[in-house]
């Protein structure tokens, strides 16, 4: 018997909240718990916990790759992200011109003024390109560190220009210098003409000072918000950056110091008094900005909370901050501190929904073009570059918890190919991972999804109850993927 698309769900709604049978409830409180209570060979429960952080969700070889070289070997190789060779990926990636393209290029495809125009096309490509990325590439501590630095140093594609410019911001600044110089992205995004314009610099002028972007690049950028500056160094920084400017027409994207709106006067940031010397005032407070230990101390916290823990422990911060100081923000030596002294001691985080829709596909080889997608990521939540304020995407738990129903929603579309351009393999992928019997599937989804089979038991009437209902075995398989991935459990990592 073949199950209509109507009592496929129905059924994974009852499954998912425990109610098929009254014999079921176990079921419900083994996926309701936060985390699996016990590691599925061959990886510990550490292991799995690191490679969800290291990544967007682990696969199959990813986690042989783990297992047979361990932790340390592992991170040093994702750090040297050039060498891992990603042919496969960016090959994908090439139906998407505007992603070389610079602004005025963009432009001249989104421009109503020019033929076939399409406004659309080039923040539609970079959203496409920015998931297919994190789901396909082998680079994965290097997207998710994109990722990371794309919400620092946040940009709103659909503000004024932004939507030409973000592009190039996020090929030029945010994955040039990932893990680079934290000097260099920063001088890099300060010199952003999309950054510029998202944070209203091209209208900071002597004698009309904007203070948005002096603002956010002292409590957003670098010292933090209690970073030890004051409205004061603020304006004054506001002075120094007045003349920040980017062009107009047919040198639309580039930046552009103009002189005549520079206010001319001496300026005193942070106790540093600064004469007049154009361009270089604003250039100096920024070298100041990147090396100064408050700053070191909160892109660590960051860096700490993303990968650790939501509050995450101070001495692994300090030592990071440490690591950040000695090494002239060498993103790469804190990221060392973070991941190879501090994982052994991260706490469960909730995932964010771009997380949870990657983890899913990603853990059960699912195949998209990524259109479809982007609806989802929009109900969730988290459509990409789509944060209206600089402080980006939240990265706390609480902030995603409250928003479940287009996550089970997405869950049983995504196991019944109804997403647009996606389609899942799941028999496919049993045959390597499985023996073929269902029992074993079953086991073989769980662990793939939580890390850990669900008690046999449970398993077995949980497989009795939806087959009780009409379901075949394929059928069957398919209601406890989706139920696993709307469950609980699967929404942390």
């Amino acid at each position: 018997m073949t199950l209509t698309r109507r009592d496929f769900l129905k059924l994974g709604a009852l499954v998912t909240a425990g109610a098929a049978l009254s014999s079921c409830a176990p079921v419900y409180r083994r996926l309701a718990g936060d985390l699996p209570s016990q590691a599925w060979s061959p990886l510990a429960a550490t292991d799995f916990l690191a490679l969800q952080r290291l990544t967007f969700g682990p696969r199959v070889e990813e986690r042989a790759r783990f297992l047979d070289i361990g932790l340390q070997e592992w991170v040093e190789e994702q750090l040297d992200f050039e060498s891992i060779n990603d042919f496969d990926c960016e090959l994908q990636l090439s139906p998407f011109k505007t992603l070389g393209m610079d602004a005025n290029e963009i432009e001249a495809v989104s421009n109503q003024l020019f033929e076939n125009y399409d406004r659309e096309k080039a923040p539609q490509e970079l959203r496409q390109a920015t998931f297919l990325r994190q789901l396909y590439s082998k680079r994965q501590l290097y997207e998710v560190m994109v990722e990371f630095w794309n919400d620092h140093f946040n940009i709103y594609i659909d503000k004024d220009k932004c939507f030409i410019l973000k592009t190039v911001d996020d090929r030029e600044v945010i994955r040039k210098h990932a893990l680079g110089s934290f000097r260099d992205l920063v001088w890099a995004s300060a010199h952003s003409p999309a950054m510029m314009i998202y944070l209203d610099n091209q209208a900071n002028h002597k004698g009309a000072p904007n203070e948005n972007y002096a603002r956010e690049l002292m409590e957003l950028h670098t010292l933090g918000v209690n970073g030890g500056y004051t409205q004061q160094d603020v304006m004054e920084l506001a002075r120094c950056l007045t003349g920040w400017n980017v062009k107009e027409h047919f040198w639309l994207g580039d930046f552009v110091f103009k002189e005549n709106l520079h206010d001319s006067g001496v300026k005193k940031v942070l106790g540093m008094e600064i004469p007049n010397t154009g361009i270089s005032e604003a250039e100096q407070v920024i070298e100041m900005l990147a090396a100064h230990p408050n700053t070191a101390r909160f892109i660590s916290t960051k860096l700490a909370r993303r990968f650790i823990a939501d509050d995450p422990p101070a001495e692994i911060v300090e030592k990071a901050a440490q690591a950040f100081l000695a090494t002239k923000g060498d993103i790469r030596s804190v990221m060392r501190v973070i991941l190879l002294d501090g994982l052994a001691l991260a706490k469960p985080k909730y995932k964010r929904p771009a997380n949870f829709i990657l983890s899913a596909m990603r853990m059960l080889n699912v195949e998209t073009n990524a259109v479809g997608v982007q609806d989802d990521l929009l109900r969730m939540g988290q459509l990409y570059f789509n944060w209206t304020t600089p402080d980006g995407y939240p990265d706390r738990s609480e902030a995603w918890q409250g928003n479940l129903m287009p996550r089970w929603q997405f869950a049983f579309a995504l196991l019944r190919n109804e997403i647009n351009g996606t389609k899942h393999h799941l028999n496919d992928l049993m045959e390597t991972v499985s023996t073929g019997d269902l029992k074993n599937g079953v086991d073989s989804v769980a662990a793939l999804l939580l890390g850990a089979p669900t008690e046999a038991a449970i398993r077995d009437e949980l497989i009795r109850s939806i087959q009780a209902a009409g379901a075949d075995e394929e059928e069957t398989l398919q209601i406890v993927t989706a139920a696993l991935i709307a469950s609980p459990a699967f929404q942390w990592r």
